[in-house]
């Protein structure tokens, strides 16, 4: 029995869904009427979601996904928390789990990097001769990231196809080690790079979620939090004393790793706690005298 009120799941499988808007459709009915809140993806190639939800709530959801025979081995990572992660619940259908717009389609489900378990990829971390590919967004890595690891200077997924090509080139002979959340993006990464001619291309299985969890590594090597699409914003994951804070305050540079959300443009940076109440939670003097100045009729 879980001892918070709530708990998070975590979880993908990429399996053939023949009819992905009408399971989307009927999923989010089902989710509704559980009572659980999250974002959950439906796209021809599988399923990806995030929810949360009382104990019995999400292990109901846990065995009801489990007996359909297309997700009767997905892998959920859990997560207590002390209350939802989420404000509402939302199930979309898309084209992609991962928004590649890649010109050729793959089954990620068979056409994918090598999985390492956490023991594994951190004892690969360390050997010499290793290039370490952040699979994430560059916000992303600007508040956590492994040591060492290459920070790719993009926004989204749908990114990562042209700037592999003009950036990573020179290490197609090279040992690639790739690593994301909770290793959805890596499924789809690494079977891209494979197909881009890289030689020795692996990733972390269950992603840094899993990796900050095993009782051997305990998010050793990881510096800074780990950013994630919910309330939470981000997590721990370097659970021993070498955690370090990498994250700068937009403000003044000051080292921090609390994420918040601009009032007026909705700009989520990282902020430290002075300038936080200096600033009010703005991102600039120009967002703030928009709400300060009243709307003219």
């Amino acid at each position: 029995m879980s001892t918070s009120p709530y708990r998070i799941l975590l979880f993908y499988k990429f399996v053939k869904i023949d009819d992905h808007e009408a399971l989307a459709a009927e999923h989010l009915k089902y989710c509704k009427n559980l009572g659980i809140k999250g974002r959950i993806l439906i796209a021809p190639e599988g399923i990806n979601g995030t929810l949360s939800g009382d104990f019995e709530q999400t292990e109901q959801y846990m065995k009801d996904l489990l007996e359909d025979p297309r997700f009767a081995d997905t892998v959920f990572k859990i997560d207590e928390a002390e209350e939802h992660a989420f404000k509402k619940m939302f199930v979309r259908p898309k084209d992609e789990l991962v928004t590649f717009r890649f010109e050729e389609e793959w089954d990620a489900s068979e056409f994918t990097g090598t999985h390492l378990s956490p023991k594994e990829f951190y004892e690969q971390l360390q050997q010499e001769d290793v290039i370490v590919l952040d699979g994430r967004n560059d916000y992303e890595y600007d508040i956590g990231h492994f040591r060492g690891a290459i920070r790719p200077n993009v926004e989204s997924s749908r990114e990562f196809p042209e700037w592999i090509r003009e950036n990573m080139s020179e290490f197609k002979d090279k040992k690639i080690l790739t690593y994301c959340t909770g290793g959805v993006r890596c499924e789809k990464l690494t079977g891209f790079l494979m197909k881009e001619g890289f030689n020795d291309v692996a990733q972390l299985e269950g992603g840094i979620v899993t990796y900050s969890k095993d009782p051997e590594v305990q998010g050793r090597l990881f510096d800074g939090k780990c950013y994630v699409f919910d309330e939470r914003i981000s997590i721990p994951i370097n659970h021993t004393d070498e955690d370090v804070i990498i994250g700068k305050c937009y403000h003044c540079a000051a080292p921090t790793d609390d994420y918040i959300n601009c009032p007026t443009c909705n700009l989520q940076h990282v902020v430290c706690e002075s300038c936080k109440e200096e600033h009010e939670h703005f991102c600039s003097d120009a967002c703030r005298e928009q709400v300060a100045v009243p709307a003219s009729n």
